[in-house]
């Protein structure tokens, strides 16, 4: 077998990332299977990523500016085209299966297999190959067969539901934040199949939305709570919140710990808030929920942002502007963190999580349409140029 391609690593000299060696199939498209795709590729897995030709994935056409969310989706990834339509275009994905350690897909469920691309199938060329299905509804249950996107799940999910003001209706957050958390679960569910190869793995979208809610099905089952909208108010500890300042921002505030509030309280000039016994837990606090939070915004309304924040990082009270894409790009911590990125001309984020001493690599930006059918094919499968062309002739590349 081939080596996979190496990436190259952001710190010169340091050791190969922590996936080099992986090579990575994505059958995927827009959101969930390419962020867990991206994020391998990362860390050094040689993703070969498979699009229609002609069309491509729909996410190259997809937000503002022409393609700057796909040049961040699709970094380091080795774009190659076959239609699974066809005949030989499935052929060409099969055999490019007997050189990948993981698969990776978010077709509506069943339709690999209708390709005869299925679990079986596939294994028949590669048998200890990771499969991981990102679906809306996973391979199995009564809806598996039902289209599913990420707002759908974050929907059914009830994240949507408890997001927004008490009475105002369901509110998405601003980005797609569904496909993100299935895309983690993902990655998780690679890592895990690596290690106990052969695997397959079944993430849903609406599962994966579910799992984030904490103790809302507890609150339910054995309270009888059914979690409603509630704005910026947190339910479970006080106070925390957002606060507008006097120069027209908005500053986060925590101050839901025992000791933390006391320092708060301190801070503001309160003291008399901190040595009181009704507030000295978080049930108390909760209590009087409200009418902490006006004392809060009070004495917000008459900072600014930069002098709120300095008393408070005195008072080691943990705090924060809510910054918009402006204020991330200009901030110093994500700038010393690396966070802050270009790639061949591209501006994007880094590389989450920072590891030591196998640190991943950004190789390139998302490339145009089929730009590595010739070192893909070639490499893998031995196919010569000549008969490349011939494959784009029929269509099939």
């Amino acid at each position: 077998m081939p080596p996979a391609r190496p990436s190259p690593t952001t710190a010169s000299g340091a050791a190969s990332p922590a996936l080099s060696g992986i090579r990575v199939l994505e059958l995927g498209q827009l959101i969930a299977a390419p962020v867990a795709a991206r994020i391998l590729a990362d860390f050094g897995a040689d993703v070969i990523k498979v699009e229609p030709p002609g069309s491509g994935d729909p996410l190259r056409t997809w937000g503002a500016g022409d393609g700057l969310w796909w040049r961040y989706q699709s970094r380091g990834k080795r774009l190659i085209t076959a239609d699974l339509r066809q005949q030989a275009g499935r052929d060409l994905v099969r055999g490019l299966v007997a050189h990948c350690d993981v698969v990776v897909e978010n077709f509506r469920t069943g339709r690999l297999t209708a390709w005869g691309l299925g679990d079986e199938a596939l294994r028949l060329v590669r048998p200890d190959l990771v499969i991981v299905h990102v679906s809306g509804y996973g391979q199995t249950g009564p809806y598996r067969d039902r289209p599913g996107f990420g707002n759908i799940a974050e929907s059914m999910g009830g994240l949507r539901y408890i997001t927004g003001d008490p009475d105002g209706p369901p509110m998405r957050v601003g980005v797609s934040l569904g496909d993100e958390i299935a895309a983690l679960h993902a990655v998780i569910g690679v890592l895990l199949g690596l290690r106990a190869r052969p695997e397959t793995v079944d993430v849903a979208l609406t599962e994966s939305v579910f799992s984030v809610l904490e103790n809302t099905l507890a609150e339910y089952r054995h309270l009888g709570i059914v979690r409603e909208r509630t704005g910026n108010t947190l339910l479970n500890a006080a106070p925390s919140g957002v606060y507008e300042t006097a120069d027209g921002r908005w500053l986060a505030i925590g101050g839901n710990g025992d000791s933390i509030f006391r320092r708060l309280c301190h801070a503001i000039g309160r003291d008399d808030l901190g040595s009181d016994p009704g507030l000295a837990d978080n049930r108390g606090r909760m209590a009087r929920v409200d009418a902490l939070n006006q004392v809060l915004s009070e004495w917000v309304g008459d900072h600014t942002v930069d002098e709120a924040m300095a008393i408070l990082a005195v008072a080691e009270v943990p705090a924060g502007p809510v910054y918009s894409i402006a204020d991330i790009a200009a901030d110093p911590q994500f700038q010393a963190r690396d966070m802050i990125v270009d790639v061949d001309g591209f501006s994007m984020p880094g590389i989450v999580p920072a590891l030591s001493s196998h640190p991943g690599g950004i190789g390139w930006a998302g490339a145009a349409l089929g730009a590595h059918n010739a070192e893909v094919y070639g490499q893998l499968l031995g196919i010569g140029r000549d008969e490349l062309a011939a494959l784009a002739r029929k269509g099939v590349i």
